[in-house]
């Protein structure tokens, strides 16, 4: 899917002039339209900082906690998994919708910079969705090896925190308004928590059963029953 999504979005034209000269901040809904015309590349360049750095917080974790390190391998499976979700969601979005950067808007800059491949690319956040992937992934680990710890609640402030920042940043950067990065934190958040989640073992066992009895019709049916103890 990420190989698909970036295809989609490679071959994404852009708008032309007339189309860039034509928009018009008043057709953005009203509660994205204080971001339309937003551009900084001060903000754009910092943006960067916390979301590469982000990418380290899951393979730190297992390197200092001993309790995670012992379980590298598959602490490490699954964060490649986190992020692979991410990223396939977060391309295919891309790919599939066209939607203007807010930087689009600002007649400001140069028609170069309004039309290209990548000015229709807003939908959805991609920085801010990896970057809760990363930060919520760590302090879901961290969370479940450390049932106990007093520290739990400053490291989910943490991993709230950083994506948010991140969010922020590329608002005021003109790459994504504010439904753009609301979108990208939720996926994020959401890939990081319930990717190793569903993962947990709870040692309860599974188990297949025979089942017959008759629907609400009158009709016979039989089947196999699959549980699953939690």
């Amino acid at each position: 899917m990420n190989a698909l999504g970036l295809s989609l979005a490679k071959s994404k034209d852009g708008l032309t002039d007339a189309e860039a000269l034509a928009l018009d901040r008043r057709d953005v809904n009203r509660f994205d339209r204080f971001a339309a015309g937003n551009s900084s590349a001060t903000a754009k360049r910092i943006s960067d900082y916390p979301f590469y750095a982000s990418f380290a917080a899951a393979p730190l974790l297992m390197v200092a906690d001993g309790g995670v390190r012992q379980k590298f391998g598959q602490i490490g499976g699954l964060y490649i998994q986190t992020m692979a979700t991410t990223g396939a969601l977060f391309t295919m979005a891309t790919g599939l919708v066209e939607r203007s950067r807010p930087l689009a808007y600002n007649a400001g800059l140069d028609l170069s910079d309004r039309t290209s491949r990548n000015s229709t690319n807003s939908f959805f956040a991609g920085h801010t969705a990896a970057t809760a992937s990363a930060t919520f992934f760590a302090a879901k680990v961290f969370h479940d090896f450390h049932p106990d710890s007093p520290a739990r609640p400053f490291v989910w402030a943490g991993a709230a925190a950083v994506p948010a920042a991140v969010g922020y940043l590329r608002l005021k950067a003109g790459k994504h308004f504010l439904s753009d990065n609301l979108l990208g934190y939720a996926v994020g958040a959401g890939a990081g928590i319930l990717v190793p989640q569903l993962h947990k073992s709870s040692g309860g066992r599974m188990s297949v059963v025979p089942i017959q009895g008759l629907n609400s019709n009158g009709h016979a049916y039989g089947g196999l029953l699959l549980t699953r103890q939690l």
